[in-house]
């Protein structure tokens, strides 16, 4: 399978995996200058690329593990997701969970994004729905064993 990824930026670097056993391709920030995300706060980082996500599939932006355990840098959303029928430019949100600013750097590996198929259901009413042993137990309802 294939993805066609368009450069919408000089400095845009297209998406690649690190390793050949790599799920997640590394999104690179398509930025001129250092952008600092102070502590608790929010940025949108632009990827400077544009893709054609194969229809069937979407595009997951997730955080990248170093940023997330080490900075505590993470996708602002959980999970970036990105629709077969977007055209637009690729921009990660991220936010600064730590107490400590950040400073993401022009290039930088900002986030990880896999392709994966989704299942596309049609939703039906119903006044009923199946009987399962869980049932309606929520949160904790398995409990520790």
């Amino acid at each position: 399978m294939q993805m066609k990824v368009k450069k919408l930026r000089e400095n845009a670097i297209l998406p690649e995996r690190a390793t050949k056993g790599s799920a997640g391709m590394d999104i690179y920030a398509a930025i001129e200058e250092k952008i600092i995300i102070d502590p608790g706060k929010r940025v949108l980082i632009p990827s400077g690329f544009a893709a054609e996500i194969p229809e069937g599939t979407a595009g997951f932006i997730f955080t990248r593990s170093g940023l997330g355990i080490k900075r505590g840098i993470h996708v602002t959303n959980g999970v970036g997701v990105i629709d077969s029928d977007y055209r637009g430019e690729i921009c990660v949100g991220l936010h600064n969970l730590s107490d400590e600013p950040y400073e993401v750097s022009p290039g930088e590996r900002i986030a990880q994004l896999i392709i994966m198929p989704y299942f596309a259901v049609d939703v039906e009413e119903a006044d009923e729905l199946t009987k399962t042993e869980r049932d309606k137990g929520g949160f904790g309802s398995t409990g520790k064993k």
